[in-house]
């Protein structure tokens, strides 16, 4: 299970979708206020302006689906399926953020943070994974038909 490269790829992007819940995505000035948007949401100091929930819900699943995804190693074709749905689960993530940050502002700056590419490069270890995992399955099916 650990030999094999595809799990590496599972596992680093379940370890950077973990790091979301502690990370800042993003800074936010707008109308003289600033804002700091996290997994918790965008806060003004102790306040919060937008409830964070649905991202939080969305790192939780896409993290919990990588960890479930590396112990179905006897399973290629599901671990196949399952690491679309969560680059889709991804693509999704991303596009709450970006809703997130321009949502409720009028004439908005936004200082975007290193943690805002995580799902982007999550969605690459998980592709680069979907092939190694391809790879092996054919593999399988050549040495099944040599006997």
């Amino acid at each position: 299970m650990i030999q094999r490269i595809q799990t590496i790829f599972i596992f680093i992007a379940a370890l950077l979708t973990a790091l979301m819940f502690k990370t800042e995505f993003a800074e936010i000035a707008s109308g003289g206020d600033y804002y700091i948007f996290s997994a918790k949401g965008i806060t003004s100091g102790e306040d919060v302006i937008f409830n964070g929930l649905p991202i939080t819900i969305f790192i939780g699943l896409i993290t919990v689906l990588h960890l479930i995804i590396i112990f179905l190693y006897k399973k290629r074709i599901l671990q196949i399926r399952l690491l679309a749905f969560t680059i889709v689960l991804l693509i999704g993530l991303t596009g709450l953020i970006i809703y997130f940050l321009y949502a409720g502002f009028d004439k908005v700056n936004v200082v975007f943070k290193i943690p805002t590419v995580i799902p982007l490069v999550a969605v690459i270890l998980d592709y680069l994974a979907i092939r190694a995992i391809g790879k092996d399955e054919a593999l399988v099916r050549s040495i099944n038909r040599i006997r």
